[in-house]
């Protein structure tokens, strides 16, 4: 499965040369976004100098757009490369999740928790 198929024109909030950006269709938190690369690569390692450099700034693309609506206390930013790390759609993707105070009892350690176990150190 690639994004292609899934999200139309009229999904997209915002469109870059390399990039687009949309609603997650399954939201962890409102506002989450997604960035998705135009042409269908496999992760972020695959894709070349111009596009990994273009991203960073669509990351702030993003930021913007969830805070002209949201107000987050604070954001992950993840995507995951390769099946053991959890990718399940091999089309470049990366998730903008805005977090919100209380919006779980203990958010220390945060990505690090994507491993059983190894959150709290």
């Amino acid at each position: 499965m690639n994004f292609t198929t899934i999200f139309k024109e009229q999904d997209k909030l915002y469109k870059s040369k390399y990039f687009y950006i949309v609603k997650d269709g399954f939201p962890v938190s409102p506002g989450h976004l997604l960035i998705i690369s135009n042409e269908v690569k496999k992760d972020f390692f695959a894709l070349n100098k111009e596009e990994q450099n273009e991203f960073a700034s669509l990351v702030s693309k993003a930021k913007e757009l969830i805070e002209k609506k949201y107000k987050p206390d604070g954001y992950n930013i993840g995507m995951n490369c390769g099946e053991p790390a959890g990718q399940t759609v091999f089309h470049f993707h990366c998730h903008i999740i805005p977090r919100y105070k209380g919006d779980i009892l203990r958010p220390e350690g945060g990505v690090r928790h994507c491993v059983e176990g190894k959150g709290y150190h």
